[in-house]
Parts: structure tokens; C-alpha cells; sequence
């Protein structure tokens, strides 16, 4: 989730509960004082490490842990998955300076369901308290930019592969697919049979996971076998057969 506003719940129902996990005294004094701020949030314990987070959580059973994951200590990705064992319901909220691909990833897979860096501003931690308690993932703009890009990234590098794995003669006929040719029209620029040619597009079919023409043009795009500016829409009724 990202920029949508959560309001807060009705002041008549029970406060949440939170345990704050943070090394330095003056951040962490600072956080409970702006948590508090909210009429429904109670911080209900503080620590100054991993280990002893665990143990306040524990014995207070709060609703949401905020933690840094840069701890003395046992790491705070650790710590993130053993809060998780103490209570699965746990809501943990990742509260750091580190936006690196790596931290956001082994957080989340850890168990946090959200991730601020600490140069939030205050309307975005209580936004992202906010989500995160109702059930929500919780990531601030940097941080949501952060994924979309890796993710981006880690698909393009999936595509080269997926290319590596094709023939040269196979990459051929792959752009003239791209370009709209048949099946025919590619046997003749190729000086090859059109059975041939059939056995290129089944075997590109399989090793590129592609189902229909358009797919195929989509991935000459994406990889750069073809540009954008020279590929073929295809209608909306082709297939790989390609006559």
C-alpha cells in the first residue's frame, strides 16, 4: 500500500498496543512521543535490542512491534522472524535508515509487513502504523520504488537469460515473427523450409514460454531483439501456428 490514507478508529475502542524496538534512546524516545501523539496508539514497551524486544513482546503482547534492523546483537532480521514465532499475529513495522534491495526483500521474507527508512516524515509513519495494523503492507514512496525497480530489473535479467537459451538461427525467426511475416514469408527470407520454420516457432514456443504471436513480439520488444517502433501489432485472432 502506498499514499492512501488511513484514518483512525473510533476513540471509544481500545488503544493499540506497541512495543518499540530501537538502540538509540533519543530515536526511540522521539518515536514514543510522536506515537502518542495518536489518542488510539499506547506504547507499551521499549528496548534496546533485539533480544530484549523479544522478551518485552512476550510479556506485554502487543498488536504491532516497530524495529530498526540494524541491532547490537542478534540482527534485526532475526529478530523480526522470532517475534513472528513468539505471536504470528504480530504486526511488525520496519523502521530504518537502509533502503538497499537486499534489506527490503530479507525484511519482508522475514515476516515485517511494512518498511519506513527513518527520513519518513510523521504523517507518513502514523499513515504506515495505521495500514500495517488494519492488516495491511505498508511501504513508504522510496522504499515502494525500490521493489517496483528490483522487480523490474530482476525480469529484464530473466529475459536475457531466456535469450541466451535460443539459437541464433532461432533468434531470427523470432524478430520476423516480431515483424508479422509468416510462416511462408520467413522460409523464403531464410531460403529454408516452412517445415523448418515450424520447428524453430515450436521450439521458441517452449524455450520462451510463448503462446501466441503477440507474446512473441511483446518479448522481441522487451529484450531488444526488435524496436518498439518496428513492431507489428498482431490481430487479435493470431496464433502460433503461423500460416
Amino acid at each position: 500500500m502506498l499514499g492512501e490514507p488511513v484514518t483512525a478508529p473510533d476513540t471509544g475502542a481500545a488503544r493499540s498496543r506497541m512495543v518499540l524496538i530501537e538502540d538509540h534512546t533519543i530515536l526511540r524516545d522521539g518515536l514514543r512521543a510522536l506515537l502518542e501523539l495518536e489518542p488510539d496508539f499506547q506504547v507499551v514497551g521499549e528496548a534496546g535490542n533485539g533480544a530484549d524486544g523479544v522478551a518485552v513482546v512476550r510479556r506485554m503482547r502487543p498488536q504491532l512491534v516497530i524495529t530498526d534492523i540494524a541491532l547490537p546483537g542478534a540482527s534485526g532480521l532475526r529478530t523480526i522472524g522470532e517475534l513472528r514465532q513468539v505471536d504470528p499475529a504480530l504486526r511488525v513495522l520496519v523502521l530504518t535508515a537502509h533502503c538497499t534491495d537486499e534489506y527490503i526483500r530479507a525484511a519482508l521474507q522475514a515476516g515485517a509487513t511494512g518498511y519506513i527508512l527513518k527520513d519518513a516524515t510523521r504523517s507518513d509513519l502514523i499513515r504506515g502504523v495505521r495500514a500495517v495494523l488494519s492488516g495491511q503492507q505498508y511501504l513508504s514512496a522510496t522504499v515502494s520504488a525500490r521493489v517496483v525497480s528490483g522487480y523490474v530489473n530482476g525480469h529484464g535479467e530473466r529475459r536475457a537469460d531466456n535469450l541466451r537459451r535460443i539459437t541464433d538461427r532461432e533468434r531470427e525467426v523470432l524478430r520476423l515473427i516480431a515483424l508479422g511475416d509468416s510462416n511462408k514469408r520467413i522460409a523464403m527470407v531464410l531460403n529454408l523450409s516452412v517445415k523448418t520454420i515450424e520447428k524453430h516457432r515450436a521450439n521458441l514456443m517452449r524455450k520462451l514460454s510463448l503462446h501466441n504471436t503477440a507474446s512473441v513480439t511483446r518479448f522481441a520488444v522487451q529484450s531488444g531483439v526488435l524496436s518498439s517502433d518496428e513492431a507489428v501489432a498482431p490481430a487479435p485472432q493470431t496464433a502460433f501456428s503461423g500460416g
